[in-house]
């Protein structure tokens, strides 16, 4: 999924989800955030972090 307005993308429990998907913590598929991309950045309070999948398939947050 691309979102090119670099809008946040929020996601929420499927409504048919069990009540202990709904009370844990959120869970999103990695295909969900990165879509064609190898790197994505993450703001939080003030700063850039990086996050990017490896060429092992592994996912590295570099600030």
């Amino acid at each position: 999924m691309k979102n090119p307005s670099n809008q946040p993308i929020v996601c929420s429990p499927a409504a048919d989800a069990s009540p202990e998907l709904q009370q844990g913590r959120p869970r999103l598929n990695s295909q969900l955030l990165f879509g064609a991309q190898n790197e994505i950045v993450i703001e939080h309070q003030g700063d850039e972090y990086r996050l990017r999948i490896t060429s092992n398939d592994k996912l590295i947050l570099t600030k």
